[in-house]
């Protein structure tokens, strides 16, 4: 059987405001919807469901995004996941400059959990908390890949 990721799902409270975010650290945005009816029902499970919807692709085309924001039912508020929660809780990137992104995530008011680390001498990296309480990880390798 062959399996390939197609994206990760986020649902989120306000996806104006998270596609600025994402789109400023360099995602694009591939597309976007409005998602309503009984195939969408069946599809997620969730009955009435109506969704604004994006898909946000990163530069190298690897790597994507699906954003929603339910219009009905209301979204449910939860407390933010803590890295040491299971299940679904941090989406990660690999960035050039992760001092020039942190400044971009600044600009959203969002700053690292604690600080940047650095791993064997082979990476910078960083959580950092997004829009809807997103954990984001951003991380720098320090050496060139081969």
């Amino acid at each position: 059987m062959a399996i390939s990721l197609v994206n990760v799902g986020i649902a989120v409270r306000d996806i104006e405001e998270t596609i600025a975010f994402f789109t400023d650290l360099g995602l694009t945005v591939a597309g976007r919807d409005t998602v309503s009816g009984e195939w969408s029902d069946t599809a997620v499970g969730l009955d009435g469901n109506h969704a604004k919807i994006a898909i946000l692709t990163t530069p190298d085309g690897a790597g994507q995004l699906e954003l929603f924001e339910y219009l009905h039912p209301d979204a449910i508020e939860t407390t933010p996941t803590l890295p040491n929660e299971i299940g679904m809780h941090r989406v990660a990137f690999s960035v050039d400059d992760i001092d020039e992104a942190l400044a971009v995530a600044a600009r959203h008011g969002c700053h690292p959990l604690r600080g940047v680390a650095t791993y064997l001498d082979q990476y910078r990296l960083t959580y950092l908390r997004g829009p809807s309480g997103i954990i984001v990880m951003l991380a720098q390798a320090l050496q060139p890949a081969e």
